[in-house]
């Protein structure tokens, strides 16, 4: 698994470095944004723990970072991005795992590459991504009969622990406008995590992600 994992990053970032040697200059496609993200995050337990899906509940989160748009065509660019971001879920009251709510937040770096097409001020993209988990903790509200507990997650291969690293695809859509010198854009973006990053049992990522995007303006 890491050696695929390392495989995967050596072909992100070639990829990259391809796609940045083979950018033209145009200027409505080439540029530089900075990106702050209002994130809705919760997890998909899988077919096999369908028993948990009735009790999960999104959680909030934020996301910032830089996003290069590389215009291959005036039409067309590759879009590298990297970016913190916040994730995790909530188990609701009387859940089969932590009786009382529980929520999970993990804190991660995330690389998508996308494939983005423009359509006037409109464009659509959609990509893979790769992420990293710095760090993440778990807080279990308390009770009568039992207290609160707060406790840090682990990623070594205990049972409760979870995983570092995750894949998964991103797909949304844009809209451009100028607003005095800077360019700003903004993203609806649907994230699908496609690896379990637990150990003890199926928990995938998806998250809904309105973000800003600002750069320069050139007009």
């Amino acid at each position: 698994m890491i050696l695929s994992l390392r495989m995967i990053i050596k072909m992100i970032l070639a990829s990259i470095i391809i796609c940045l040697l083979s950018i033209n200059t145009f200027s409505q496609t080439t540029r530089l944004d900075i990106v702050l993200s209002s994130v809705n995050t919760n997890f998909n337990y899988g077919n096999s723990n369908s028993v948990l899906q009735p009790f999960k509940k999104k959680v909030s989160g934020v996301q910032f970072g830089v996003s290069f748009q590389g215009g291959v065509t005036p039409w067309f660019s590759i879009v590298p991005e990297l970016y913190f971001t916040m994730k995790g879920g909530t188990l609701k009251t009387n859940n089969p795992i932590t009786i009382n709510e529980s929520t999970v937040r993990l804190y991660e770096g995330e690389l998508p590459l996308l494939a983005r097409f423009h359509f006037g001020q409109f464009y659509i993209n959609s990509g893979p991504y790769l992420a990293y988990t710095f760090a993440g903790r778990m807080k279990i509200e308390g009770s009568a009969a039992i207290p609160e507990k707060s406790t840090v997650i682990s990623f070594d291969d205990s049972k409760d622990a979870f995983k570092r690293w995750e894949m998964g695809a991103q797909a949304g859509v844009g809209y451009v406008f100028h607003y005095k010198k800077s360019r700003i854009a903004m993203d609806l973006r649907y994230s699908y995590g496609l690896t379990n990053i637990s150990q003890d049992l199926e928990r995938y990522n998806r998250g809904l992600n309105l973000s800003v995007r600002i750069s320069k303006s050139e007009k």
